[in-house]
């Protein structure tokens, strides 16, 4: 299994905030997790919230958990109300079905791990995370 390092994290994070700068988004924070759910890195600009974290996270980690991205999982939870309760129950919660978490993948199309954004709507953050992982010449889904 490929890892995604730090510095290619930091890189999807840093490229993320330059598009929402570029854009005039609201205050974002973004966590970018390995395959394993695990987070790697982790910025929030100043004015963001305190809960964004917990959102941006979990944004991220149900994309992994589910195996796409959060825009899906938001589609699902509309058409699933009772199937998204129990999942959020047995995520402990970690799960947000909300634009703006996408899957990173290489170009052999391995799931290398997830960006989640929070901070703007949920479009806003998505294409922000899609930018990301694009200056990092990586694949999304």
């Amino acid at each position: 299994m490929t890892r995604l390092p730090l510095n290619q994290a930091t890189l999807i994070i840093d490229a993320a905030l330059a598009e929402g700068r570029k854009r005039n988004l609201a205050p974002l924070a973004v966590a970018v997790l390995d395959a394993g759910g695990h987070l790697i890195a982790y910025k929030r600009e100043g004015g963001a919230g305190i809960v964004r974290f917990e959102i941006a996270f979990g944004k991220a980690w149900g994309s992994l958990g589910m195996g796409f991205g959060s825009r899906e999982l938001a589609q699902r939870a509309e058409k699933l109300p009772t199937f998204f309760s129990m999942l959020g129950n047995v995520s402990c919660g970690r799960m947000v079905p909300s634009p703006g978490g996408v899957l990173i993948l290489e170009a052999n199309r391995e799931v290398i791990g997830a960006i989640g954004i929070s901070g703007d709507v949920g479009d806003n953050d998505e294409l922000c995370a899609l930018e990301g992982i694009k200056a990092a010449g990586l694949l999304s889904i």
